[in-house]
């Protein structure tokens, strides 16, 4: 089933998929004799999905990106023949975006445009009681799909129902693409944008590129990491052999579902104690904060200003601290009524990026970035997720994650900038954010 790459059908073409129940199976192991395209995606509410192959692909590029998306799915879902399975299984179309519409390809993002989803010719997916193994095809008879299900089938029982996590690929070395000293400089001259009234925050981010002793098995990484942040996203797109992008990101940038949208102000972040007693004062520091307070409110007024021109109601909750394993953060639940039918996609471009991971205003905020920023953010802190033919969908926002290829990871952290930042304590706090997916290379 050769992969069909622009996302455009042929008249008259059918999109045929089936689905049956399977015993239990180790995902990794699946993904391991998988070739490219390889999806992995599961939520803190427990849906678990592992993908191959390719039977469409929909690319973009530019300002557009979102709506040349959506509309070149549309034809992707415009006929489609589904047997089997359930809700969970129902087909989607995975990928993600870049941060800025201006991206072009290149290292470390080779095989990323500026906006791909695909949708996968043979997938896992494990729910709270079942497991999952669906086909699907384009421009085959449903006999022929049947019989793809049936030997694949018969293939996963050879699988083991779990699989050892392996050895991490150990580091050995890494490398600043920002150096501390030119870090510095660049939250000065965000700060000083901000007193002059250019700017009310912007995000700036920094690289780290690590070397590792062995070339690195994501699925075992993200396995370790399920550990390690049970309340996580974690993701894995992988266009092409040559790498993929892959994080556990804290923080939902949307979901959709009907007509009800779920989402979050996620900003402000501060260390986890020793004890729960130090534990605790850290959280009511960062709870009092004024700098914090102020940069988070920011996020959450933005977020419910983007909903508000889409929706019928914005309901914005109480603000609170979600504890992480090694950082804690000020989070507010933000929900909201739609006011009529809308794709996901126009939720997210509506939302995209939040001031968590651009600033204020918004595209001040996105110019001083590409200027300011010494390396290419890709698909770092951009939409990453899934839709459906219904447009419902989820999608995280792309944090606490890393570009991969071979023996090389990329690794992504950023940190917002106010009036009143510290480059050093900004620079202490960012390095926090590789913390995650660097303990468990290491």
């Amino acid at each position: 089933m050769p992969p069909h790459r622009d996302g455009q059908l042929s008249a008259g073409s059918s999109l045929v998929t089936r689905t049956c129940r399977i015993s239990d199976v180790s995902f990794r192991a699946f993904l391991a004799g998988r070739p490219a395209p390889r999806i992995y995606w599961t939520t803190p509410d427990g849906l678990e999905i592992a993908a191959s192959g390719a039977v469409t692909r929909v690319t973009a590029d530019g300002t557009d990106r979102f709506e040349t998306v959506r509309e070149r799915a549309n034809d992707c879902f415009a006929s489609v023949d589904t047997k089997g399975g359930t809700d969970a299984t129902r087909p989607r179309l995975f990928g993600g975006f870049s941060f800025h519409a201006e991206h072009e390809p290149g290292a470390p993002w080779d095989g990323f445009p500026g906006a791909e989803f695909v949708l996968p010719e043979i997938q896992l997916t494990r729910t709270d009681t079942e497991t999952w193994l669906t086909v699907s095809a384009r421009d085959e008879s449903p006999d022929e799909v049947e019989k793809t299900l049936a030997d694949l089938r018969a293939e996963l029982n050879e699988l083991p129902g779990m699989r050892p996590r392996g050895d991490s690929p150990g580091v050995k070395a890494t490398r600043h693409t920002t150096a501390r000293e030119e870090w510095g400089e660049q939250v000065r001259q965000a700060t000083e944008r901000i007193r002059t009234g250019e700017l009310q925050k912007v995000v700036l981010a920094t690289a780290l590129e690590v070397e590792l002793n062995n070339p690195v098995a994501v699925p075992n990484t993200l396995e370790r990491l399920r550990t390690s942040y049970p309340e996580c996203y974690r993701f894995l797109f992988e266009p092409t052999a040559a790498g993929g992008f892959f994080g556990a990101p804290p923080e939902r940038l949307v979901s959709l579902r009907g007509q009800t949208v779920e989402t979050e102000a996620l900003a402000g972040s501060i260390a986890r104690g020793e004890t729960p007693e130090k534990d605790d004062e850290l959280a009511e520091r960062l709870a009092e904060s004024d700098k914090v307070r102020e940069e988070h409110e920011l996020v959450a007024e933005t977020i419910r200003d983007g909903l508000e021109p889409l929706a019928e109601t914005v309901i914005v909750a109480s603000r609170k601290v979600k504890r992480l394993s090694n950082i804690q953060h000020l989070q507010t639940p933000i929900s909201a009524t739609l006011d009529g039918d809308e794709h996901v996609l126009s939720v997210v471009e509506a939302l995209h990026p939040t001031p968590a991971v651009g600033g204020l205003p918004p595209e001040m905020a996105k110019r001083t970035i590409r200027e300011t920023e010494t390396f290419d953010r890709g698909w770092y802190a951009s939409p990453i997720g899934w839709f459906d033919a219904n447009g419902d969908g989820e999608f995280a926002v792309g944090i606490r994650s890393g570009v991969t290829a071979d023996s090389r990871v990329t690794l992504f952290g950023g940190n917002g900038i106010v009036a009143d930042s510290d480059p050093d304590d900004e620079w202490d706090e960012v390095q926090l954010k590789f913390l995650p997916i660097l303990d468990e290379l290491e």
